[in-house]
């Protein structure tokens, strides 16, 4: 996987949060919106059935104060039908006011019809006023006087002994009951439909031409059995899907069935275009990302990169002339410089060992051991600089200035080695290299130890491995507070067959608790590999109550060139 595709998968990464939190948003705005709707859609349901029960009720006040008159009582039609053609004129809302006998036949209606000119036993309204001898309602009618769609209400008259002489009934115009009760529909994606309890629907709205009349579809009075009332999303009997609310009406109406609908499309117009929208933007914000990463990468690290690698080439191939370029103030400005001083003094040694070539074979054999060493060196060098970077994204560690500090300590001990011609560097003056930015806060250094020369190989290995200690210090041991300390103390010893060895310890005091950590993070693998493998020695990391210590058991042989080898990655 290369750099850039890494860096890409890191915005990525970045970016996800802001998806989770979009779709949690989408996903909250949909729920909140469907609430509302539900709820509301239930409240006009229920207003519509209140409204409902409110008609009949002013129909039963409008019968009991016809019943009171005497034409009525006494069922004298010439009477009865003037005065029932006045109370109609005053109800507007009445397509036809009548008063039958027990019998279904006719005495006098609003229209002025003859009595016995008709008869109507057989209506519902009718029958179920001589059986309950109260106020009822019908179902629905098309009046034989009237001529008009209509929705009845009867109630019995009684004699002087309490028997029934008749039946006062009231026919209300549906055209009428219609325009009453749409008026509930505040929103125009609204529809309505009222049924009787036969299931024959008595107000439609809109398109109610086609409706009135005709029986619901019976997979709709199925639903309506099974699930009585309450909110639904679910086709309409038009076939659209909608939000439903399904009511009964309370009173003596209690078994007509009111449904009122949202059109779902038109309900959620808005959201559903906040949504394309919020889409259009993601997809557009992360293009933006992904290729501003793309850009950056290559300006900010792959160009800087690959010029590291073909100065390489080119010093690899002899040319000491070759130089970096890199001046500027970040990682890779600071490491080009270095690597360019460290070019132009083997190049001011090559000259001064050209200059030398006559005196013998043996100046041309260190010549060229030099320049194999340089390119060692600076591929190894390179090498680890990928390594850090390769590493530090595959351990979780995606900070650049995680990064950034790895490659400045790894400037710091080239800048050791440069100043004495990559012979080596002391012990004491890498440990103060490392130390130093932290000598003037309150926490206390103790260095114990004698005058130790490092070989290159020491310096690069044990300035990485001090690093990490003084890093994981500042964040989260002795030097995380004001009053810790730490104390290095060091010592060579000789061991069997005449091998010198450095023993070095590391004991931080003062402070917060230590404790074994969770994962194996990178530093730790780092100092692993620089301790155990590239200098062949033994680490042992206590990590006690009172502070880490840290015991490092190196050889002091003399390094090969060309032995450094990258952070090799190490099993998790």
């Amino acid at each position: 996987m290369t750099l850039t595709t890494r860096v890409l998968l890191l915005v990525l990464l970045a970016l996800a949060p802001a998806l989770a939190i979009q779709g949690y948003n989408e996903y909250a705005l949909r729920a909140s919106r469907n609430e509302a709707v539900r709820t509301d859609t239930m409240a006009t349901a229920r207003t519509v059935a209140d409204d409902l029960a409110q008609v009949a009720e002013n129909v039963r006040q409008a019968l009991n104060f016809v019943s009171q008159d005497p034409a009525v009582r006494a069922l004298e039609p010439e009477g009865c039908t003037d005065y029932l053609r006045r109370a109609a004129c005053n109800n507007p809302h009445l397509a036809v006011l009548a008063l039958t006998r027990p019998d279904g036949i006719i005495v006098c209606n609003s229209v002025g019809s003859p009595p016995g000119s008709y008869a109507v036993p057989e209506r519902a309204y009718q029958q179920r006023a001589i059986a309950e001898d109260g106020f009822v309602m019908g179902t629905y009618a098309h009046g034989t006087a009237s001529r008009k769609d209509s929705l009845h209400f009867a109630q019995v008259l009684h004699g002087g002994g309490g028997e029934t002489v008749g039946v006062l009934a009231a026919a209300v115009d549906l055209d009428w009951l219609a325009r009453y009760l749409r008026r509930n529909l505040r929103l125009a994606s609204s529809f309505l439909t009222v049924a009787d309890d036969t299931m024959t629907i008595l107000v439609r709205y809109p398109g109610g031409e086609d409706w009135i009349g005709k029986q619901v579809p019976a997979e709709r009075q199925r639903v309506l059995a099974d699930r009585g009332e309450g909110v639904r999303v679910d086709l309409g009997i038009d076939g659209r899907e909608r939000v439903l609310a399904n009511a009964h009406s309370t009173g003596p109406t209690s078994a007509a069935w009111v449904t009122v609908g949202r059109d779902r499309d038109v309900a959620y117009l808005d959201v559903d275009a906040a949504t394309r929208r919020g889409i259009v933007l993601i997809a557009l914000g992360t293009a933006a990302a992904l290729v501003a990463a793309l850009v950056a990468g290559r300006m900010f690290i792959r160009r800087p990169f690959d010029r590291l690698l073909r100065t390489a080439a080119a010093w690899q191939a002899g040319d000491l002339a070759a130089r970096t370029g890199l001046q500027g103030p970040d990682e890779f400005g600071r490491l080009g410089r270095k690597l360019d001083a460290m070019a132009g003094t083997l190049r001011r040694n090559e000259e001064e060992l050209r200059g030398e070539i006559l005196r013998g074979r043996e100046m041309q054999d260190r010549q060229v051991t030099m320049l194999h060493e340089l390119n060692h060196r600076v591929k190894n060098t390179l090498a680890t600089v990928q390594a850090l970077a390769r590493q530090s994204t595959r351990g979780g560690e995606a900070s650049g200035e995680q990064l950034e500090a790895r490659i400045l300590a790894l400037s710091k001990t080239h800048d050791l080695l440069t100043r004495d011609d990559w012979s080596g560097a002391s012990l004491r003056a890498v440990l103060e290299g490392e130390i130093g930015p932290y000598r003037d806060g309150s926490t206390s250094f103790v260095l114990d130890g004698p005058e130790v020369d490092l070989p290159p190989r020491h310096v690069l290995s044990l300035g990485m491995t001090l690093h990490e200690l003084v890093s994981n210090a500042a964040k989260h041991g002795a030097l995380f507070v004001p009053d810790g300390g730490v104390r290095v103390a060091w010592n060579v010893i000789s061991a069997e067959g005449g091998t010198r060895r450095l023993r070095l310890t590391w004991t931080e005091s003062g402070g917060p608790p230590a404790g074994p950590p969770v994962r194996r993070g990178f530093g730790t693998r780092l100092i692993t590999v620089s301790v155990e493998r590239e200098l062949d020695g033994a680490l042992s990391l206590d990590f006690a109550h009172d502070g880490l210590r840290v015991s490092v058991d190196v050889p002091l042989a003399a390094a090969s060139p060309g032995h450094l080898s990258p952070l090799a990655p190490t099993p998790h």
